[in-house]
C-alpha cells in the first residue's frame, strides 16, 4: 500500500486491489506512518528537526532526504517526511513524485519565473532555470512538454510561449540568422502561413521592426540598423578582412559591425566559413591569403540525437509537425553534422534511400544545420501529425531510413478513423 501511495494511486483504488475500503486503506496508512517514526525516533535522533530544515527548499529530491536520514532510498522514506509537513511539489503537470517539500507551490513559482525567459533555445534551459533558482535535476524537459505547460517545442530544442509561439519562432529565427529576412523567409520557421500573417504578428509585436527602404524584417535590438550594401553578414566580414587584412576577432567584429547591423553571435557562426581562418598568431584572416580554416568544436550531444558505440549510425528522433508535414526542411543540431566531419560551412552531404530517387540532404550552414524535406517517407509510413519517429544516418555507405517509434497505445494515428489511416498509408 506504501509502494502504491507513493506512485500516487488513490486510496480508493488501493482499497479496491485489497478488497478494502477507502478508510481501511487510510488507518493502515497512517499506522503505517507511525510505527517507521517510531522506529526512525528509537535509531535517528533528531531525524524530524533535520527533514523540517531541509524540506523547506523549494523542492528536494527523495534521495537527498535518505541521505540526510542515513537510510537507504525507498518507499519507506516517504511516510517519515510527511509526517514532518511535507507533501509532493505542485505543478501544472500535478504533483512531482519523488520529490519533496513544506511549500507545495514553491516549484511552480520558481519554474514559471524562468518560463517568463521565454522563448529559449535548448541550449539556455538549463542556465535559466538555474538563474530562477529551480533546484537541479528537476524533470524540466518533462513539465515544459506537459499538455498544461505555458511553452510548447518549436525546432531545433526550442522553447516557444504557447500563445506567442509563431512571433517567438521568428524571434529566435532572426536571433540565429543574425541578419534581416523578408516575411516569406519566416513561413517556414514560424508555421504561419501566409506572408501578409507574418508581417501583421511581427508589426504588433515590439521585439520586430521592419527596415522600410528594404522591406525587411529585423530585431529592434540589433544596432545600427541601416541599409548596407552587403547582402548578408558574411560578406561584410570578407569586405572587412579584404581592406585590413588580418585582424583580432574584437577588432574584425566592431569593424563589421559599423557596416552590417548584426549580434556578435552571428559573427561567431561566421568564422565556421571555409573562406575564413585564423594565422600562426591567431589573428582571423582569409583561406586564399594563407589562414588556416577553422573547425567547429564539438557541440552539446541533445537528448534526441543518439550514435552507435562503432560511431557510424547516428539516430535523430523527430516529431511529426505541420512544417515537417508541409515539406520544410527540419533544422536540426550541428551536434550530427560535426560528428559526420562537417566542421566548417557550407558542407553538404547526402543520404541515399532505399527505392526512393531523391536522397536526403543533410547541410550545415554558417548559421544551422538542416536536414531537406522528410515529408515523403512520413507519409508513406502512414505517420500523422504528433507522431515520433528516428532519422538514421549511415556514415559508411551513406544510407538512410526512418522508424516510427510511437508506443503503439500512444500514437496519435491510433485515435484516427481506420479509414484515415488507410488512405495516408496509399
Amino acid at each position: 500500500m506504501i509502494e502504491d501511495r507513493a506512485d500516487g494511486k488513490t486510496l480508493e483504488s488501493i482499497g479496491q486491489k485489497h478488497e478494502l475500503s477507502r478508510e481501511r486503506v487510510r488507518q493502515l496508512l497512517l499506522k503505517a506512518q507511525e510505527y517507521l517514526c517510531a522506529v526512525a525516533d528509537e535509531f535517528v535522533g533528531g531525524w524530524r528537526d533535520r527533514l523540517t530544515a531541509l524540506t523547506g527548499r523549494s523542492a528536494v529530491p527523495q534521495s537527498e532526504v535518505a541521505s540526510v536520514l542515513g537510510v537507504r532510498d525507498q518507499v519507506a522514506v516517504g511516510p517519515l517526511v510527511e509526517a514532518v509537513g511535507a507533501e509532493h511539489p505542485l505543478t501544472w503537470a500535478g504533483r512531482l513524485n519523488g520529490w519533496w517539500t513544506r511549500s507545495s507551490g514553491a516549484l511552480e513559482v520558481l519554474i514559471r519565473r524562468g518560463v517568463e525567459e521565454a522563448p529559449l533555445r535548448g541550449e539556455d534551459i538549463a542556465a535559466t532555470f538555474a538563474a530562477a533558482g529551480v533546484p537541479d535535476n528537476v524533470p524540466l524537459l518533462d513539465l515544459l512538454g506537459h499538455p498544461d505547460s505555458p511553452l510548447v517545442p518549436g525546432v531545433g530544442g526550442t522553447w516557444l510561449r504557447r500563445r506567442a509561439r509563431g512571433r517567438d519562432a521568428a524571434y529566435l529565427f532572426l536571433l540565429a540568422n543574425g541578419e534581416p529576412c523578408r516575411a516569406e523567409e519566416l513561413l517556414a520557421p514560424t508555421g504561419i502561413g501566409r506572408k501578409s500573417a507574418v508581417a501583421e504578428a511581427l508589426r504588433r509585436d515590439e521585439r520586430f521592426v521592419q527596415l522600410r527602404l528594404e522591406g525587411k524584417w529585423a530585431l529592434t535590438e540589433w544596432p545600427h540598423l541601416h541599409v548596407t550594401p552587403y547582402p548578408n553578414a558574411m560578406e561584410a566580414l570578407v569586405a572587412v578582412l579584404t581592406e585590413h587584412g588580418p585582424l583580432h576577432k574584437d577588432a574584425l567584429f566592431s569593424r563589421v559591425g559599423e557596416r552590417y547591423p548584426v549580434t556578435p553571435w552571428r559573427l561567431h557562426q561566421c568564422l565556421l566559413d571555409d573562406r575564413v581562418g585564423t594565422t600562426a598568431d591567431g589573428l582571423i584572416e582569409l583561406v586564399a591569403r594563407g589562414a588556416t580554416p577553422i573547425e567547429e568544436s564539438s557541440p552539446t550531444r541533445p537528448a534526441r540525437m543518439a550514435a552507435d558505440p562503432a560511431g557510424n549510425v547516428f539516430g535523430v528522433r523527430l516529431t511529426v509537425d505541420k512544417d515537417i508535414l508541409r515539406g520544410s526542411g527540419v533544422v536540426v543540431s550541428s551536434w550530427v553534422t560535426w560528428q559526420l566531419g562537417m566542421r566548417q560551412a557550407p558542407m553538404v552531404r547526402t543520404f541515399v534511400i532505399t527505392g526512393h530517387p531523391t536522397p536526403i540532404v543533410l547541410k550545415r550552414a554558417t548559421s544551422a544545420a538542416q536536414i531537406s524535406s522528410l515529408r515523403v517517407l512520413v507519409k508513406e509510413n502512414g505517420m500523422v501529425e504528433g507522431c515520433e519517429f528516428v532519422l538514421l544516418l549511415r556514415a559508411d555507405d551513406s544510407t538512410a531510413r526512418i522508424e516510427h517509434v510511437c508506443a503503439e497505445r500512444a500514437c496519435p494515428r491510433v485515435s484516427r478513423p481506420s479509414g484515415t489511416a488507410e488512405r495516408l498509408r496509399r
